[in-house]
């Protein structure tokens, strides 16, 4: 299991990771591409940030499933939001996921960057990430 923490050297993390994560021998990355708030036909799961945000965690829940992971395999994830606007709604969501995916508080390491727009008008967030599990 990946291991995460924050050395006394600088600063605690100003949010919710970690600032080293590390892949032990015997593990594998994998990298998940950026995942957007898309259903499984498909479609958006809808027009605001919350619920597509959710729907990004889900469908990266799923992902880790297939191949036998959890979110606790996450050592990495890079969240991308189409403006400041859309902070709110990523915070609300992305915290609730977090309490059930890390209530020990053991987070991922985590980039988060506001950009000026997605691949598509409709998308607000997009995350991707990287997994480590065992060979």
């Amino acid at each position: 299991m990946a291991r995460a923490w924050n050395p006394s050297v600088i600063g605690a993390p100003v949010g919710k990771y970690s600032h080293f994560t590390e892949v032990p021998a015997g593990y594998r990355q994998i990298h998940i591409a950026g995942q957007v708030g898309t259903l499984p036909h498909g479609g958006l799961a809808g027009p605001d940030v919350a619920a597509q945000t959710h729907q990004i965690f889900s469908n990266i829940k799923v992902l880790l499933a297939s191949i036998g992971a959890e979110p606790s395999d996450l050592v990495k994830l890079t969240s991308f939001v189409a403006g400041i606007s859309c902070l709110r709604g990523y915070y609300e969501a992305r915290d609730a996921v977090y309490a059930d995916w890390y209530p020990e508080g053991n987070f991922p390491a985590h980039s988060l960057a506001v950009v000026l727009a997605l691949a598509k008008p409709e998308l607000s967030v997009e995350i991707e990430g990287i997994v480590a599990i065992p060979e």
